[in-house]
């Protein structure tokens, strides 16, 4: 996502999302091909000792590489878009809608990659996803431009995308930055600061709500295989509702008359509230195994409101020929706090299921996901304590 963003700031979002989309597509298609890939690698690979490994997991490794690289230039990207085609009072509404299609895709994948798999293979249930990819850029190469050079726009609609903007950034968008804004001097900004401490601790919350949810139904409730199709399909849908609604949160705010970074952190101050509920998940787990699910996914959903709105604080804050690179930054954090999480998680699970007390684990890691956002809120704030739009 680092290098991610500073090319999409650097080509543009059209031609940044076509790169981006072609490679994540073939990364997927390649999937199909991981055993003569591996076999392939297990020859360049042989003289470092890696002979041992199966060449179907190196080419899985390889193919998942070229997926990464392709999808970190979603956000980037999508967020770029947004700040192009929406005035920042909507921007995260759209945000919250546009995110909430990842848990459609979510729900969508179980219900129809296992009957793809039954009926033509797993090769081809990779090989139709990474199609539908191509599907997509179609549309995108035919339908998407900069508002400026957009020939189905009106005057009055791009007046109403550039309300809120000053007047620099609007000359700025008249022709396509090529600028290279480097790291070292958005490093140099709080308001970067702001929003890398955001993702650094929150990012790694969703990770371990939906990495770690399975085990702990399979640890304390013994569900496992099927078993937790329904509860994933609840959760993911639940965060739906979470991503859009808090999208939609600060508008009433703004209605009541508050400034729009102002009522977006005023709405991120009460989402911060609510992964509180996830501290009762264990103490009344015992009613049922749905207690865990819903309150999880009431933390997961309000995770997808917070996410909704901290990375349109990057669109509040930065002037559009460098919100790629800022997002990039606070992304690559994000990647790093869920890394550090899930190996934290998998460390207190081991030693306490040593112990016979694997739910002691869970305990503490409720706890850290209950108040993760509330300590990003309040520093966030602290570097930010009131609008200063970033002049570059």
């Amino acid at each position: 996502m680092l290098f991610a963003g500073r090319i999409m700031d650097r080509l543009g979002t059209k031609k940044g999302f076509i790169w981006a989309i072609i490679l994540w597509s073939l990364g997927a298609m390649l999937h199909a091909w991981a055993v003569p890939v591996g076999d392939g690698l297990l020859k360049v690979l042989g003289w470092v000792g890696l002979v041992t490994v199966p060449a179907s997991v190196l080419g899985f490794i390889f193919s998942r590489m070229v997926l990464a690289v392709g999808e970190s230039g979603n956000f980037p990207g999508a967020i770029k878009a947004t700040a192009e085609y929406f005035p920042k009072k909507e921007r995260s509404f759209a945000t919250g809608i546009f995110n909430s299609g990842a848990n459609v895709g979510a729900i969508l994948a179980p219900l129809s990659v296992p009957w793809i798999e039954t009926h033509y293979g797993w090769e081809a249930a990779f090989l139709v996803i990474g199609a539908i990819g191509f599907l997509w850029l179609i549309f995108w190469i035919i339908f998407y431009e900069k508002p400026e050079e957009q020939k189905r726009m009106g005057k009055e609609e791009l007046a109403y995308i550039q309300s809120g903007d000053d007047a620099s950034e609007i000359e700025e968008s008249k022709t396509e930055i090529k600028q290279d804004i480097s790291w070292i001097k958005l490093l140099g900004y709080k308001q970067t600061w702001s929003f890398v401490f955001g993702k650094f601790m929150t990012d790694g919350v969703w990770w371990f709500f939906l990495f770690w949810l399975p085990a702990f139904l399979f640890e304390q409730y013994g569900m496992k295989g099927t078993d937790i199709t329904l509860p994933l399909a609840v959760l993911y849908s639940l965060t739906m509702f979470g991503s859009i609604g808090g999208g939609w949160f600060p508008m009433y705010f703004i209605k009541k008359g508050f400034e729009v970074y102002d009522a977006r952190m005023k709405a991120m101050l009460a989402i911060a509230f609510i992964p509180l509920v996830v501290l009762a998940a264990q103490p009344f787990g015992h009613i049922s195994s749905w207690v865990p699910v819903i309150l999880i996914g009431i933390g997961a959903s309000a995770h997808q409101a917070w996410s909704a709105n901290i990375f349109t604080t990057v669109s509040d804050l930065f002037p559009k020929k460098a919100i790629g690179s800022v997002v990039g930054i606070g992304g690559m954090a994000g990647g790093f706090g869920g890394v550090i999480i899930t190996k934290v998680a998998g460390a207190l699970f081991d030693y306490y299921k040593a112990l016979g007390h694997i739910e002691t684990g869970y305990t503490i890691m409720f706890a850290f996901c209950a108040l993760a956002y509330l300590i990003a809120w309040f520093v966030m704030k602290i570097l930010v304590p009131k609008y200063k739009q970033v002049v570059l």
